[in-house]
C-alpha cells in the first residue's frame, strides 16, 4: 500500500472551509492571464512541437483552471449563498470568454495540426492520437475557420448562453425553495407514511414553527403525491411544482423561465448556423455516436412504437382502477402517482414505503461497496479529517486488489437548503500523469435523499438506491481509468450517448438476490429482506413500464426535435403538446411548463441529447444480459467490464469497446426484455 500517493491525493484536495466569494473573481482573472502567457509561449514552438514540449504543458494548464473552478462550481450547486452566486456570476462570462479564445486560437489549431500531419503521430497511443483528433474537432466546432466578425460573434454566443444556463438552473432553485406550505396537524396529511411526516416535523420545527412544513424539495413533494389521501392538497403541490419557472401557478412571473428558453434556443440554432449546421441538433451530434438526429429521432419513434401499446394498457388498467376502487371517475394530473401507488399495493401487495425499512443509509453504503469489491476487485475505506463542504458529507478512497490508490470520491448524500435538486456526480480532480507521478481522480457524488430524523437512520427507497447505484456507476467510470491523458481520462472525451453506460449498468445490481443480500437489512434487526417481498418487488418491477417508457421518450423526443426544428417564432409549447399528442399517453392539464424546470437540457449538457440515456440503455442492458449469463458476480466477466469500458476512458471509440466486452454489435433486446416489453 502507497501511504504517500494517498498523502499526495489529500494534499491536492480542495480546502473548501477556506474558500471566499470575494477573491474568486480576482483570483480567476490572475489565473486566466497567467495562462494566456503561458499559451502564447506555447504557440511560438512552430515545427519543433512535440507532445512532451506542447501537449503536456497545455494540459498543466487545463488541469489548473479546472482544479481552481472545479469546488467553486460545486459550490454553486450544493451550498449556493448570495455572495457565492455573485462571484459565480460574475465568473462564468470570464470562463466563457476564454474558452472561446482558446477555441478559436490559430497558433494552438497549427500546433496540434502539425502533431497529427507529423511523422511522431504514428508512434503515439491510442489514447495519445484521440486526443489530438478530438482537439483538431473541437477547433472546428468552436469556430477556428470563421473570419474575424464572426468569431467575435461565436464568442458573444457561448457567453451569453453560459449566462442564461446559469440563471435558468438558478431560477429554478429559487422558485422550487420560494414554495411552502405550512399544516398545524396531520387531518389534511392522512396516508403520508411516518417517515413523511417526520421530515415535514423536522423541516417545520427547523424554522421555530408547530406542526409541518411541505415543501418542493422532492423528498418532500413525492410522498405526498404518491400516498396522500386528501386529492386537494395533491392538486395544489402538483400545481405549484409542475409550474416551477414559469408563466403560471403560485409564483407566475416571478422567476419565469420563458424569455430564458426562447433566448437559449435562438442562440443555439445560431451558433450552430455560424459552423454552416442547420440546426443546432446537427451540431450537437458532432461529438457523439449517434449519426444523425434523423436516426435518433427514428430510434426513439421505434422504442414507442414498441412500448406505446403497454402504456395504453397501463393507463387503461389505471383509469379503470381508479373508478371501480377509489372513486374517481376523472383521473387528473394529480392523482395517477396516487392511483398508480393503489393500484401496485392492490395488484402486488408491494409498496416502496414496505422495503424502506430494509435499506438503511448504514447498510446500503457499504453494501455498494462491497459490490463493487465482488465485481471489479476494488476496495472502499472512508477517510477521516478531510475537509469538506457540510457535516453530513463523507470521503472515501479507492484501492485495487494490488492494494493501488485509484480514486478519492465525496459523498453528498441529502437534500437541504441551498442545494440544487437531483443526482449527478461530477469531477474535482482527473486523473494525468505529471513528472512520471499519477494525479489520483477525484469525484463528487452528490444525491437529494430524505435525511435522517431525530438521531434515526436515514430509510432510503428502492428507487432512492438505484440512484445511488447509477452516480457511483459514474464515480468508477472517472475514478477507475487508466488513461493518463487528462482530455480522454475518466469520462472526459466519452461521447455523451456512452457516458451514461456504466451508471445505468450498475443499477442492474439493485434487483439481484445477490446483491439485495449486501445493499439491505433490517433497521431494526438486521434481517434480510424476506424472500416473498423480493418475489413481490420483482413481479412490480415493470409494472406499468410502458408508461414510463413513453415518458422518457416524450422528454427525448422534445428535445431533439426543438433543437431539429427551432426557427424564429417557434412556439416551445405547441412543439412539446405535438410531441405528447404523438407519443404520451397521459396528457397533462394546460398549466403544465415541464419545460421551464427541463435543467438537463436547458441548464446542463443534455442538449438535444437527452436521447443518451435510452441509447446508453441499450449498450447498458446489454452489457448486463453477459452478467445474467455469466454469473451476476462472476469475477472474470466484471474484471472484463473493468479494463474494457471502465478504465479505458475516452481514449478509445465507445462503440469498439463495448464489440469488445460483448463480442459483438449492440442488440436492444435486452433493453425491452427487461422492461418487460418483450417476453
Amino acid at each position: 500500500m502507497n501511504a504517500s500517493a494517498l498523502d499526495l491525493a489529500i494534499e491536492q484536495l480542495p480546502t473548501f472551509s477556506t474558500l471566499k466569494p470575494e477573491r474568486i473573481v480576482p483570483e480567476l482573472s490572475e489565473l486566466l492571464e497567467r495562462n494566456r502567457r503561458e499559451i502564447a509561449a506555447l504557440t511560438q514552438l512552430g515545427e519543433s512541437v512535440t507532445w512532451e514540449n506542447f501537449v503536456e504543458p497545455l494540459e498543466e494548464i487545463g488541469d489548473r483552471l479546472n482544479r481552481f473552478f472545479s469546488p467553486i462550481g460545486h459550490l454553486h450547486g450544493v451550498a449556493d449563498s448570495d455572495e457565492l452566486r455573485t462571484a459565480y456570476n460574475e465568473a462564468i462570462p470570464l470562463l466563457s470568454a476564454y474558452a472561446s479564445e482558446m477555441a478559436q486560437n490559430d497558433g494552438l489549431f497549427a500546433a496540434y495540426k502539425h502533431l497529427r500531419d507529423s511523422a511522431s503521430y504514428a508512434t503515439y497511443s491510442s489514447a495519445q492520437q484521440k486526443v489530438i483528433e478530438n482537439a483538431l474537432r473541437d477547433f472546428r466546432l468552436g469556430g477556428i475557420a470563421l473570419d474575424d466578425a464572426k468569431r467575435e460573434r461565436f464568442r458573444a454566443i457561448n457567453q451569453e448562453l453560459a449566462r442564461l444556463g446559469t440563471r435558468f438552473g438558478e431560477n429554478v432553485l429559487d422558485a422550487t425553495q420560494s414554495w411552502r406550505k405550512d399544516v398545524p396537524t396531520t387531518d389534511v396529511l392522512a396516508g403520508l407514511p411516518d417517515s413523511a411526516l417526520a421530515l415535514a416535523r423536522q423541516a417545520a420545527a427547523k424554522d421555530g414553527r408547530d406542526g409541518y412544513r411541505l415543501t418542493l424539495d422532492y423528498p418532500s413533494y413525492m410522498p405526498v403525491m404518491t400516498y396522500c389521501d386528501n386529492r386537494e392538497l395533491r392538486r395544489e403541490l402538483y400545481e405549484a411544482y409542475v409550474t416551477r419557472a414559469s408563466d403560471q401557478g403560485p409564483d407566475a412571473g416571478r422567476y419565469d423561465n420563458s424569455d430564458n428558453i426562447d433566448q437559449i434556443l435562438a442562440l443555439r440554432h445560431e451558433l450552430a448556423n455560424c459552423l454552416g449546421f442547420d440546426n443546432y441538433a446537427e451540431y450537437s451530434l458532432e461529438t457523439k455516436m449517434a449519426p444523425s438526429f434523423r436516426e435518433v429521432i427514428g430510434f426513439l419513434e421505434q422504442l414507442a412504437e414498441k412500448s406505446r401499446p403497454a402504456a395504453m394498457r397501463d393507463f387503461a388498467e389505471l383509469k379503470s382502477f381508479a373508478a371501480s376502487e377509489l372513486g374517481l371517475d376523472e383521473l387528473e394530473a394529480w392523482d395517477v402517482a396516487y392511483c398508480s401507488e393503489k393500484l401496485r399495493q392492490h395488484s402486488f401487495a408491494f409498496s416502496q414505503e414496505e422495503l424502506r425499512p430494509y435499506f438503511p443509509v448504514e447498510r446500503v453504503v457499504p453494501g455498494l461497496f462491497e459490490t463493487v469489491r465482488r465485481l471489479f476487485d476494488v476496495q472502499v475505506s472512508e477517510l477521516d479529517g478531510v475537509d469538506r463542504w457540510h457535516p453530513d458529507v463523507t470521503v472515501y478512497q479507492i484501492r485495487d486488489a494490488s492494494g493501488d490508490l485509484r480514486g478519492l470520491f465525496y459523498l453528498d448524500l441529502y437534500a437541504r437548503e441551498q442545494k440544487r435538486g437531483g443526482a449527478w456526480m461530477d469531477e474535482c480532480i482527473i486523473r494525468r500523469v505529471r513528472d512520471q507521478v499519477v494525479q489520483t481522480p477525484v469525484a463528487y457524488l452528490t444525491c437529494n435523499f430524505s435525511p435522517p430524523v431525530g438521531g434515526s437512520s436515514s430509510l432510503l427507497t428502492h428507487d432512492e438506491v438505484l440512484t445511488l447505484f447509477h452516480e457511483f456507476g459514474h464515480g468508477l467510470h472517472h475514478m477507475l481509468t487508466r488513461v493518463n491523458e487528462a482530455a480522454v481520462s475518466g469520462i472526459n472525451g466519452v461521447p455523451w450517448d456512452g457516458v451514461e453506460l456504466p451508471s445505468q449498468f450498475l443499477e442492474n445490481w439493485c434487483w439481484e438476490r445477490e446483491a439485495l443480500g449486501l445493499i439491505a437489512g433490517h433497521v431494526e434487526t438486521g434481517d434480510p429482506i424476506p424472500d416473498e417481498i423480493i418475489e413481490r418487488m420483482h413481479a412490480a418491477k415493470n409494472f406499468q413500464a410502458g408508461l414510463h417508457m413513453v415518458r422518457q421518450i416524450e422528454f427525448a423526443l422534445f428535445d431533439m426535435r426543438v433543437h431539429a426544428e427551432y426557427h424564429p417564432g417557434i412556439s416551445v409549447q405547441d412543439l412539446l403538446d405535438d410531441v405528447r399528442a404523438r407519443v404520451a399517453v397521459i396528457i397533462p392539464p394546460a398549466c403544465n411548463r415541464f419545460q421551464h424546470g427541463f435543467s438537463h437540457v436547458f441548464a446542463g449538457g443534455y442538449a438535444a441529447g437527452y436521447y443518451s440515456y435510452k441509447w446508453a440503455e441499450v449498450l447498458s442492458a446489454d452489457a448486463f444480459s453477459r452478467f445474467e449469463t455469466d454469473g451476476v458476480f462472476n469475477r472474470e466477466t466484471g474484471l472484463e467490464f473493468l479494463e474494457c469500458i471502465l478504465e479505458r476512458g475516452g481514449a478509445e471509440d465507445t462503440l469498439e469497446l463495448f464489440k469488445r466486452f460483448r463480442g459483438r454489435e449492440p442488440d436492444i433486446e435486452p433493453l425491452l426484455r427487461h422492461a418487460g416489453l418483450v417476453t
